[in-house]
């Protein structure tokens, strides 16, 4: 190396051309230095795959939440308004009052019922809920959820809509008679009887999620009000108790059927603004009700989901740094080869700071590679996890990620970009840290002692 390369590597201010230059030459192996190049190699691929398996798999995660999050509320409102007292024949008057609130977008009455579903080749349990079809049309999983038969004339139709996992069970398509029997049936001096009413098949939905398309009955408000007894005859004002042999159009024209509604779930605005909207609720409805929001009901879901977030991300997050520390092994064995080149730049005027960026910039180089590549795949294999995983599936014909285990039918991704941030920056983070330790080693250097024993 000439006198004026020293001169200008001691002038040169930091990061000069010339401490670049040197860095970029030490990350170019020579045929005596096979061994270090190939631990590069691996670190960097070690680096990439670390980054790529932490965006792909806090991507999957995150889509997974907003999935469930998107079915779970897309059926099941984000409170579910249940009645003080027993009855609950005002609740149309009550679904009016509650979209007055602000925040609510709509609410809609419903029915409920724990029941046996039969077809021709099995039997299972399911819920039963009746509807208006004024609130299938605000549902819009619901409503662009048909896949057989359509949701026209439902009110009137006095038939069902069932999943699509729920017909294969039963062995059961449009048209076909679904017996649906209820054990809380009429009173007799032996007990209970079971109700047992068949239904046609009108409507096959699927909703991509396998509790809702295996589990769930629909049928009309008032049908489902007629099978569960939920009505109570009263006396119509100004008429008296019929007689008892009184006739049957005597009798209903002394009474009056009123129906009542299981309760009513409330769609808000905002799903995380739920106690805001409860204050509201309670302050502007005179009704007396009972306020059951999503977070209530899917608590220990969405807390096990996201426990199992921050422990993914800390398990995975050793990779990066298992890689980490490859590069400092890397780096430490390539200080030790360049010793004689160290203690020459040393006396030819290069300053410690100048050995310690040098080395600290071939080390962090590896770690930049690396979380790009990085990025790159996790990104790319995130955007398209559903079609990998079906191709993957159909290759080896294995199911990955069955819908029986995980709920849903298809396999959910959603890159979020702050995320993919933190993890570049902690790459990043963790590979210059690993370079610190070797390029002061390699500062630390005396050129004396090193040249003795060249």
């Amino acid at each position: 190396m000439s006198d004026t390369t020293a001169a200008s590597a001691d002038t040169a201010g930091p990061f000069s051309r010339f401490e670049w230059m040197l860095a970029g030459r030490y990350l170019r192996a020579r045929r005596r230095e096979t061994f270090i190049s190939v631990i590069s190699w691996l670190t960097l691929i070690g680096v990439a795959i670390g980054v790529a398996t932490l965006i792909v798999v806090m991507s999957v995660m995150n889509g997974f939440r907003a999935e469930l999050l998107t079915k779970i509320l897309g059926l099941n409102g984000h409170f579910t308004a249940y009645p003080i007292d027993a009855k609950f024949t005002d609740y149309d008057q009550t679904a009016i009052k509650l979209e007055t609130v602000d925040g609510v977008l709509f609410a809609i009455p419903y029915v409920e019922g724990q029941a046996l579903a039969s077809g021709q080749q099995d039997s299972t349990g399911v819920s039963v809920r009746g509807i208006e079809a004024a609130s299938i049309d605000k549902l819009t999983l619901l409503k662009n959820g048909n896949i057989l038969g359509g949701w026209d004339q439902w009110d009137q139709s006095m038939g069902v809509a069932i999943g699509q996992r729920l017909a294969e069970k039963l062995g059961l398509t449009i048209g076909d008679p679904i017996t649906i029997i209820n054990p809380n049936g009429a009173n007799t001096p032996f007990g209970k009887t079971a109700q047992i009413r068949s239904f046609p098949v009108n409507v096959i939905f699927n909703l991509g999620m396998v509790e809702f398309d295996s589990f769930f009955v629909y049928m009309p408000m008032q049908a489902a009000q007629s099978y569960f007894k939920m009505y109570e005859d009263v006396l119509r004002p100004g008429f008296t108790e019929p007689a008892p042999d009184a006739t049957d159009e005597e009798i209903d024209a002394a009474y009056e059927r009123q129906y009542q509604a299981t309760a009513v779930e409330v769609f808000i605005d905002d799903p995380d603004n739920v106690n805001v909207v409860r204050n509201r609720i309670q302050t502007d409805v005179d009704r007396s009700l009972i306020l059951y929001d999503w977070q209530q009901r899917n608590e220990t879901f969405f807390s096990a989901l996201q426990v199992e977030r921050v422990v993914m991300f800390t398990i995975l997050s050793m990779i990066i740094l298992v890689a980490a520390f490859n590069i400092i092994s890397s780096l430490v064995m390539l200080v030790k080869d360049k010793a004689s080149d160290i203690a020459i730049l040393r006396t030819m005027g290069a300053t410690r700071g100048s050995i310690m960026r040098i080395f600290s910039m071939t080390g962090f180089a590896i770690g930049l590679a690396g979380t790009a590549i990085g990025l790159i795949l996790g990104v790319v294999v995130a955007s398209n996890a559903e079609p990998l995983r079906a191709f993957i599936s159909s290759l080896t014909n294995i199911p990955i990620f069955p819908p029986e285990v995980f709920l849903l039918s298809s396999l959910p991704s959603k890159i979020d970009a702050s995320e993919v941030t933190v993890v570049a920056l902690l790459a990043l983070g963790l590979s210059f840290l690993a370079t610190l330790y070797p390029a002061w080693r390699a500062a630390q250097y005396d050129p004396v002692e090193a040249l003795r024993y060249e």
